[in-house]
């Protein structure tokens, strides 16, 4: 299968197309601004494909559509996997634009091409904050869309996007994944995001003393210790979510929408007390007020992705992922050192 990645040097991308490369019929092209972090994840990735040939990467915007519309005239691309998006729910509130031209608007031209050239397996990257702040969990498909910020709302529009592509083009599928939060490393790759925003990799800042301290932002929330409640899942393991929809088009022939996630949630103070835990590190908690619209408790309804597309999760465990992420911090700051 001929498989074209967009945003595949990211976090989640990276992973994705790691496992790619182990199955010898795959060939992989990467495409990737490389806007979102420094860690040079494409020399890392180059070296699991053999031959070489079947990997290939191109610095391209998605903003630049003839360079994209290039890019599929010269490959007979069999499917997509769309990852390029911003993702800082902060600077989306403030710079609204810059989400809905880079997430929905160059979705909707990625969409387009992929119509015009036929290719017609399309695997998107979500988001829970499509479901904004829900009054039910855990939190099921069909759960009410409500987006409070422009993040998840340019992702919940670039559903429908594809969604009705699909309901025009028959021959057109797609699996929509709405990822809960996801944190871990595989040994080699990593979290690396500028500016760092994520739970996991902050606290572990905290315990290598790259920050002197971790932010609790509020204690005081409808939950058993008063912190906001996640539901964690591990990079690799969505990574082979992302696997197994390709397969699931190529064995079903028809669309559909699965929550990423465990089922289990984990509070703030669990992971800042896990990773203590781990890095025999106590460092600094600092106590501050509530941040605007987090909601107290975001837990993923999983059993339709584990019962209809066969997803088999394997590192369902806070303290190893929390572990694996911690291990990658510490071999980029040791290798930084040389």
């Amino acid at each position: 299968m001929n498989i074209l990645v967009t945003g595949g040097a990211g976090y989640i991308g990276s992973h994705v197309v790691k496992q790619l490369s182990l199955d010898s019929q795959s060939c992989v092209t990467v495409v990737d601004s490389l806007c979102g972090g420094d860690f040079d994840s494409i020399s890392v990735l180059k070296k699991q494909f053999n031959p070489a040939s079947r990997f290939s990467f191109h610095k391209i915007d998605l903003s630049n559509n003839s360079a994209l519309k290039q890019l599929f005239s010269e490959n007979s691309f069999d499917a997509v996997i769309h990852f390029a998006a911003h993702l800082q729910v902060g600077e989306s509130v403030n710079n609204p634009l810059k989400y809905y031209l880079n997430n929905t608007v160059n979705t909707t031209h990625l969409v387009s091409l992929c119509l015009e050239f036929g290719v017609n397996k399309f695997i998107f990257s979500s988001t829970a904050a499509v479901y904004g702040e829900p009054n039910k969990v855990p939190i099921s498909e069909t759960s009410i869309k409500s987006p409070i910020n422009p993040y998840g709302m340019s992702k919940l529009m670039s559903e429908s996007v594809i969604s009705d592509a699909a309901k025009a083009h028959k021959d057109f599928k797609y699996v929509i994944l709405r990822y809960f939060n996801v944190a871990g490393a595989d040994g080699e790759i990593g979290e690396c995001h500028i500016p760092e925003t994520h739970l996991i990799p902050l606290i572990i800042h905290a315990a290598i003393g790259k920050r002197q301290s971790i932010l609790l932002f509020g204690e005081d929330y409808d939950t058993p210790d008063g912190s906001c409640i996640r539901d964690y899942v591990h990079v690799d393991d969505l990574a082979s979510a992302h696997i197994r929809a390709l397969s699931y088009i190529h064995e079903n022939k028809k669309s559909n929408i699965f929550n990423c996630g465990y089922g289990v949630g984990y509070s703030v103070k669990e992971v800042i007390n896990t990773v203590k835990k781990i890095s025999g590190v106590d460092f600094k908690v600092d106590v501050v007020e509530r941040r605007a619209g987090d909601p107290a408790e975001l837990i993923a309804d999983n059993s339709k992705i584990v019962n209809e597309m066969g997803w088999t999760p394997k590192f369902n465990d806070l303290k190893l992922i929390c572990k694996s992420a911690l291990d990658w911090e510490v071999e980029m700051m040791n290798q930084a050192k040389y």
